[in-house]
């Protein structure tokens, strides 16, 4: 084992037996120190937020939160070892840039393999920070056709379903996200919300708005080639010369 400073992890993982398990095997493992285990995905990105861990022991399908989608809301990235009972998985965690993909139940020839590469990974710094950078980006344009969003406001995260938004703005480096009940506030580009949300419900009609189409009340023009769409709840969204043969084309107008 290669020798370095003591690393800091945390287990966020839905099943006590295999927390257990993880637990058991770090035992032989002195240089790692468990700060935390999670038992929910929410619970996971606080305790990652708030105590920036070297290690995480993710597993990936959990209640509330997958282990992708708790890597998307992390404000820093550690290591991350994904832990699962479904293989069909181990291709996606490995283009993320995971540092090991463990299928339960895992030998303990398997884990201490698993820790090594961490180890060998943190030695090799310029490459650590450049497969975190990956694991980020990776995650963001795997979430095809999402179906839910995630407004992560200090240590408060709220799910929305795409269903409910009616519309979206861009605001500086965030955007604003409208449902009948609440306006949030995402740090997210247009760019990638415009190719993630699914397209039959969602459309860009102009650079700085996206709505969604079973909101829209009508269509207005107000000048000779400029048009307004009618939302149901009574918003007006402007929809540049560019995008308007578009829309009308997909309403059938």
């Amino acid at each position: 084992m290669v020798t370095m400073n003591k690393l800091r992890a945390i287990i966020v993982e839905d099943e006590m037996p295999a927390r257990d398990l993880v637990k058991a095997y770090l035992k032989n493992h002195e240089n790692i120190e468990l700060i935390a285990e999670c038992a929910d995905g929410f619970c996971g990105v606080k305790a990652i937020n708030d105590n920036k861990p070297d290690l995480v022991f993710l597993d990936i399908q959990m209640p509330k939160l997958t282990g992708f989608e708790v890597i998307e809301l992390l404000d820093e990235l550690p290591q991350i070892i994904f832990t699962t009972a479904y293989d069909q998985y181990a291709l996606k965690a490995f283009e993320l840039s995971a540092v090991d993909y463990l299928m339960k139940p895992f030998s303990k020839q398997r884990f201490d393999e698993a820790i090594e590469k961490v180890f060998e990974r943190i030695q090799q710094k310029s490459k650590t920070t450049e497969n975190i950078q990956n694991l980020s980006e990776k995650v963001k344009e795997d979430r095809k056709e999402i179906e839910r969003l995630f407004i992560k406001t200090g240590s408060k995260i709220d799910v929305v379903p795409v269903v409910d938004v009616i519309r979206i703005e861009a605001y500086d480096d965030y955007v604003e996200i409208f449902t009948k009940e609440k306006k949030y506030l995402k740090k997210e580009t247009m760019n990638y919300l415009e190719n993630s949300l699914p397209e039959k419900i969602f459309t860009r009609i102009h650079r700085s708005s996206i709505i969604n189409v079973n909101f829209i009340e009508k269509i207005e023009r107000y000048a000779k080639e400029s048009y307004l769409v009618i939302l149901k709840e009574g918003s007006k969204v402007n929809v540049s010369k560019s995008r308007i043969k578009e829309l009308k084309e997909r309403l059938g107008i």
